[in-house]
């Protein structure tokens, strides 16, 4: 049965399977027109023209992936291009919105009620709490549960800004650097074969380095703040402290278990069932898992209590930006791919020059800062794959052989995330959430001179110790 089903859907794509492939050799760099343009819309719209963004960010999305897929079509024939969408959509956008929105759903499910009062060591562990959680419900689900709470804990506080900065250095980045779980790129990684718990034990040092550092300034920092001012000219805690604290919608915490479940069981249960759709090779363990991760989001909707979704301001807004513009993003980065990988051969050399040496063997250090600084204003997931793919692209080669390769490609994705607001998807929402409170958060280039000043100092000593 299985084999009838798996040949029946080989057979009705057969004709389209071959034309989905083409050779990146052959592609002009302007090919990668379309993806860059995606991404400087995410980067650019927001700040010079954010209620045209608010109402159309879906259009302009759209519009890049059309720009990418009808010449794309005329060079190559409709079936390639149909080919290439079939494969960015079932290969690599479903099974990372299935996960991502289920973790969204999922964490937005939990509400932590009533009011703490903010100090440093209260602080210093909730930051703490979050950095930990952050590996296993996704820093977007982190983020979403702690930010509230933290906010209400020191909303009597003149100066509580430093406060969700480092929130969204360690929360919404550094900390969810150890599974595929944890953030965005390093589920990209999973899903191009990289283990599950690689990143486990090649980020841990690294990871534990960058976050106890950040701990350890923010306790500092904070322990400052409270004295010199808050201490002294403390607000009116506009919170009351009933109702005594607690958590609603406690069932999300086993349905977090079996998200991670699934994810694990993917990575481990290999029936060698595979479906052929015009070229894209889809597993039955993948599919199991997504239409599993997407039972689990529904059982979220059905058995949470509506005053927790309530109580945490739960809406679909975030997630919907992500699903249409990644959508734009894994369509039109399919040209950018093609041509990173035929290396030396294909028009980004340069960039391949850049981060090898003469030999022709990668310059972990160079790979480290390349996908962190891009990552900061280009997003990193995106980023990621493209340096993954610069880096061979082949999974089983990259966790051996070129391990410290994988592990810099991966560092400088998930921690260069934090330099600026739009280097990782929760960023600007933490961001929204804390000026929806009152608080004055910095701009954009404010901000980066919050991550100038104590992320890249942090990051250069990271790199020279590890990379």
């Amino acid at each position: 049965m299985r084999r009838f089903l798996a040949g029946v859907v080989a057979c009705t794509a057969a004709s389209g399977a071959s034309a989905a492939t083409f050779d990146g050799a052959s592609l002009s760099a302007a090919w990668g027109i379309p993806f860059i343009g995606v991404l400087l819309s995410i980067a650019v719209f927001p700040l010079v023209a954010p209620k045209l963004w608010h109402h159309h960010f879906g259009k302009i999305a759209a519009a890049w992936t059309i720009a990418f897929l009808a010449p794309f079509a005329l060079a190559f024939g409709a079936g390639t291009a149909a080919g290439v969408l079939i494969h960015a959509l079932l290969e690599e956008y479903v099974p990372f919105i299935i996960l991502l929105a289920a973790l969204y759903t999922v964490a937005g499910g939990i509400c932590v009620r009533g009011n703490l009062h903010g100090s440093a060591h209260l602080n210093t562990g909730l930051l703490a709490l979050g950095a930990a959680l952050a590996s296993i419900m996704g820093t977007t689900g982190a983020a979403m549960l702690l930010i509230r709470p933290l906010l209400r804990a020191n909303d009597n506080r003149k100066h509580a800004v430093h406060v969700v900065v480092f929130f969204i250095f360690l929360v919404a980045n550094a900390g969810g650097s150890l599974t595929p779980l944890g953030d965005p790129p390093l589920f990209l990684g999973f899903l191009n074969g990289v283990g599950f718990f690689w990143t486990t034990l090649h980020l841990a040092l690294p990871m534990l380095f960058v976050c106890v550092a950040l701990l350890a300034i923010f306790y500092a920092l904070d322990r400052h703040y409270w004295r010199t001012h808050d201490a002294k000219h403390p607000f009116l805690d506009p919170t009351p402290d009933t109702p005594p604290l607690g958590i609603d919608g406690k069932i999300n915490f086993a349905l977090l278990a079996a998200i991670v479940a699934l994810v694990l069981m993917s990575g481990i249960w290999k029936p060698g069932v595979e479906f052929d759709v015009l070229g894209t090779h889809v597993q039955l363990q993948n599919l199991v898992r997504d239409g599993l991760l997407a039972c689990v989001l529904l059982a979220s909707l059905a058995l949470t209590p509506k005053s927790a979704r309530a109580g945490n301001a739960f809406d679909w807004a975030p997630i919907e930006e992500v699903a249409k513009l990644f959508a734009a993003i894994f369509i039109t980065i399919a040209p950018v791919i093609a041509i990173l990988r035929a290396g030396e051969a294909g028009a980004f050399a340069g960039i391949v020059h850049a981060v090898s040496d003469a030999q022709g063997k990668p310059i972990d250090i160079a790979y480290f800062w390349a996908t962190g600084l891009l990552s900061s204003f280009l997003d990193n997931a995106p980023t990621y794959l493209v340096f993954f793919n610069l880096a061979g692209g082949d999974a089983r080669t990259l966790m051996t052989t070129d391990a410290t390769t994988l592990a810099a490609i991966s560092a400088g994705a998930v921690f260069m995330g934090a330099n600026t607001y739009i280097g990782n998807a929760p960023n600007f929402m933490v961001k929204a959430i804390a000026e929806s409170r009152g608080v004055r958060m910095p701009s954009f280039f404010g901000y980066m001179a919050w991550s100038g000043a104590i992320l890249l100092p942090l990051f250069a000593v990271l790199g020279w110790l590890f990379f």
